[in-house]
C-alpha cells in the first residue's frame, strides 16, 4: 500500500485557511472574531480524503463548520478543551441528527506535558427519578418495539453534555467562555448551508415530521426536506447559545428553558416520558479515572486509554487487543501480496481471529458493563476485565471454527478474590444502538482530548425544543436524546437474575462510545487520538484503526479507509462491497454467518509525526472517514 502524501491537501485550501481570524488581538485581550468560512460541502457518501498534516495543533470533526470553528479557536490561542465546545456547539446546528445539547458525551483529556494528568469527564444522560426498570416493558408484558420505545418523551435521558464541558473549560480553558459560543451563534443567526448527509437522512427519515416543531425547520411546505444547499437558519439555537454564553450551562437546567424541555417530553401525545424539572436540576457531570492498558508493539510501547464505565469502549477493544495478542494475529501482516487494493488486505485468517475475539469480549460486555454507581465490577476492579491472565485463558477458546455465540468469561486472579459480580448478573441481550459523532482534538500546548458526543439514534428521540420570544415561538431549536435506550429492555434474564444495565432512577446507561488516546510510553505523551460514531460498532471502528497504525504502521488516514468489520456476538460483519467473495467464502468455510451491510463509520484520528529517520515528534497527522463529512484541519 503507497503511504499517503504528508503534506496539506487541496482539501484545506477549500476549507480553509478562510476561516482565519480577522482582526484577532492578542491572547492576554481575549477577544475573538468568528469569520464564516466559505466551505464546500463534502459529498454524501464514500469520498476518498488524503490526510491532513499541520506542525501546531491539529482539529478533527464530523463537519467542516464545526472543524472550522475548532481550528480559529485554536489559532486564536485557545485551548483543547475550548476548541471542543465551540466544534460541539456547531456541530449541534449543522449535524443536528447526531449530537447536540440536548444529549451527552465522555471527554478523555490528557495535559501536554510528558506524563500530565489524564482525566475522563463523564457527561452522559442519566434515568429520570420517577422510571422503573419497566420503563420498556409494553402492556403485554414483553419489551417494546424499539421504534415504539425511541420516537417520544419516554427515551429521553437528563442531557449532560453542557454541564460536562462547563466543568471541563472551568479546570482547562484558556479563553473566556462565552467567546466560544460564537461560531454557533453566528452560523445558526446568519444560516449555513444543508450539506448532503442532512438532506439524505431527512429525506429517509419517516417520523421526524410528526414533530411539529421539527416538520417546520426541517422540511419545506409541501413536507419535503431542504435540499442540498439550502441556507438554514435557527434562531431558536442562536437565543439559546446567546443565553448559555452568558449564563452558563444551567440555563439547560433551571428556568424556562428547563421547562419546555420537560413539557416536550411530558406532553408528547402518545408516548410521554417521566423527566422533571428535579432531574434536570440535579444532573451533576462526574470525573472518573480513565481506564488503561499496556500495548507493546515491539519496539514501541504503548499506553491506550479510554472511558471507564458507563462505558464498555475500551474494556471491550483492550480485550479484543489482548486476546488477539495470544493468536497467531500479531504476526500476520497486510496480505501485500494481493492486488493493491485496500479491500484485499485482510486476510481471512486474520479476520477471523479478529471475530472470535470480538465475540469474547462483547459476551464479557453484556455480562458485566454497567454504570459503576450502580453494578460491581468483577474482582471489584473493571480491569479484571483486560487482566492478561484472563485474556490468555479467553483466547484458548478460539479454534479454527467460529464459536458463532460466546459466553461469558470468569476473571480470576492470582490474589485472593474478592466480593465479585461474576456471577451476580444475567447477560443482557443485543439491542440496536446508533448514533453519535466524535472529535478529537491537540492543541499547541499539546493538551489533547478524545470527545465523543451523541443524541443516540438519527435525530435521537426525534422531539425538538423551541422558545418563545416576545410572545412569538421562534423556527428551529435542538433535540433531544433517546439515550434511555441504551438501556436493557428486559430488567431480569430468563434465569431471573437482574441484568447490570437494567433500567434505574438517576443510573446512566451502557455506552459504546470509544473516545481513545494512545500515550507512548517513552516519552509519555499522546501519540493518538481517535474515536468514531456508530453504536456498538464503535469499539470495532475504533480498534481497527488503532491496529491499522500501531501494528501495521498505517497512517491515521489509510487505517481510518480499511475497511469495517465485527461481530457483536452473533452473526460476522462485513461492510458492503468491501471484501471479495473470496474472503467471505473462507469465513464462511469456517462456520461464520456473514451479514454484509453498510457499516458507516465516522472517524476521527490525530496522531503525532516523526521525522524521516528519527524519533523526534515533529508535527501532526490527521485522518477523517471517508464515510462522512468530516476533515482535519491546523496550523
Amino acid at each position: 500500500m503507497t503511504r499517503l502524501p504528508n503534506r496539506l491537501p487541496r482539501m484545506i485550501l477549500l476549507i480553509g485557511v478562510m476561516g482565519a481570524l480577522l482582526g484577532c488581538a492578542t491572547q492576554k485581550q481575549h477577544t475573538f472574531t468568528y469569520s464564516q468560512p466559505l466551505l464546500p460541502e463534502v459529498a454524501s457518501g464514500y469520498a476518498d480524503k488524503p490526510g491532513w498534516s499541520s506542525k501546531k495543533f491539529a482539529v478533527a470533526a464530523a463537519n467542516p463548520l464545526a472543524t472550522d470553528a475548532g481550528y480559529q479557536i485554536l489559532k486564536a490561542g485557545g485551548s483543547a478543551v475550548d476548541a471542543s465546545i465551540a466544534v460541539q456547539m456547531v456541530l449541534g446546528l449543522v449535524e443536528p441528527q447526531s449530537s447536540g445539547i440536548g444529549g451527552g458525551a465522555f471527554m478523555l483529556h490528557h495535559e501536554g506535558k510528558p506524563n500530565g494528568k489524564m482525566q475522563a469527564f463523564d457527561g452522559r444522560e442519566t434515568a429520570p427519578l420517577a422510571v422503573s426498570d419497566t420503563l420498556f416493558i409494553g402492556k403485554d408484558g414483553k419489551p417494546m418495539p424499539f421504534t415504539e420505545a425511541v420516537i417520544g418523551g419516554r427515551s429521553v435521558g437528563v442531557p449532560g453534555t453542557v454541564r460536562m464541558l462547563e466543568l471541563a473549560h472551568q479546570q482547562h480553558g484558556k479563553l473566556p467562555w462565552a467567546t466560544l459560543f460564537q461560531p454557533a451563534i453566528a452560523l445558526a443567526t446568519d444560516g449555513f448551508k444543508v450539506s448532503p448527509r442532512l438532506n439524505t437522512l431527512l429525506k429517509n427519515e419517516k417520523n421526524l415530521k410528526a414533530d411539529p416543531v421539527a416538520a417546520a425547520y426541517f422540511y419545506d411546505a409541501k413536507g419535503d426536506a431542504w435540499p442540498v444547499g439550502h441556507v438554514l437558519k435557527n434562531p431558536a439555537y442562536a437565543l439559546v447559545m446567546q443565553r448559555i454564553a452568558t449564563q452558563g450551562a444551567k440555563v439547560l437546567h433551571e428556568g424556562d428553558i428547563a421547562q419546555a424541555i420537560v413539557a416536550k417530553v411530558k406532553n408528547h401525545p402518545t408516548n410521554a416520558g417521566l423527566l422533571s424539572l428535579q432531574d434536570l436540576a440535579n444532573y451533576q457531570p462526574k470525573t472518573r479515572v480513565p481506564l488503561c492498558f499496556d500495548y507493546d508493539v515491539a519496539p514501541e510501547r504503548y499506553q491506550i486509554c479510554g472511558m471507564p464505565p458507563p462505558s464498555s469502549g475500551v474494556i471491550a477493544i483492550g480485550q479484543i487487543l489482548g486476546i488477539l495478542n495470544n493468536t497467531q494475529a500479531p504476526q500476520m501482516p497486510l496480505n501485500a501480496s494481493k492486488q493493491p487494493t485496500v479491500d484485499e488486505y485482510l486476510s481471512p485468517e486474520w479476520l477471523h481471529l479478529y471475530l472470535e475475539a470480538s465475540r469474547l469480549a462483547f459476551a464479557d460486555r453484556a455480562q458485566y458493563v454497567a454504570d459503576p454507581d450502580f453494578v460491581k465490577a468483577p474482582l471489584d476492579d473493571w480491569a479484571s476485565l483486560m487482566d492478561p491472565l484472563y485474556l490468555t485463558q479467553r483466547s484458548k477458546l478460539i479454534t479454527d471454527t467460529s464459536m458463532k455465540t460466546a459466553k461469558a468469561g470468569v476473571p480470576t486472579s492470582v490474589r485472593a478474590i474478592k466480593t465479585s459480580a461474576n456471577n451476580l448478573y444475567a447477560p443482557m441481550s443485543d439491542q440496536p444502538e446508533y448514533g453519535t459523532s466524535h472529535i478529537s482534538i491537540i492543541d499547541a500546548d499539546g493538551n489533547a482530548l478524545a470527545m465523543t458526543t451523541t443524541i443516540e439514534a438519527a435525530f435521537g428521540s426525534q422531539q425538538m425544543v423551541s422558545l418563545n420570544q416576545d410572545g412569538k415561538t421562534l423556527s428551529g431549536g435542538f433535540l433531544l436524546n433517546n439515550e434511555l435506550t441504551d438501556f436493557s429492555f428486559a430488567p431480569t434474564g430468563s434465569d431471573g437474575k437482574p441484568i447490570a444495565n437494567r433500567v434505574e432512577p438517576g443510573k446512566r446507561p451502557r455506552s459504546s462510545m470509544s473516545p481513545t488516546l494512545v500515550i507512548d510510553k517513552t516519552t509519555g505523551k499522546v501519540v493518538m487520538s481517535a474515536g468514531s460514531p456508530g453504536g456498538a460498532l464503535i469499539i470495532h471502528f475504533t480498534a481497527k484503526t488503532l491496529i491499522g497504525t500501531l501494528n501495521w504502521g498505517l497512517n491515521a488516514q489509510e487505517a481510518i479507509n480499511l475497511p469495517n468489520f465485527g461481530s457483536r456476538n452473533g452473526p460476522s460483519i462485513l461492510e458492503a462491497k468491501r471484501f471479495s467473495p473470496g474472503v467471505v467464502d473462507a469465513l464462511k468455510a469456517k462456520g461464520h454467518e456473514i451479514r454484509e451491510v453498510d457499516m458507516t463509520s465516522g472517524l476521527q484520528a490525530i496522531e503525532r509525526t516523526t521525522a524521516p529517520n528519527s524519533s523526534n515528534y515533529n508535527g501532526f497527522f490527521g485522518g477523517a472517514d471517508p464515510r462522512r463529512e468530516g476533515v482535519v484541519m491546523g496550523d
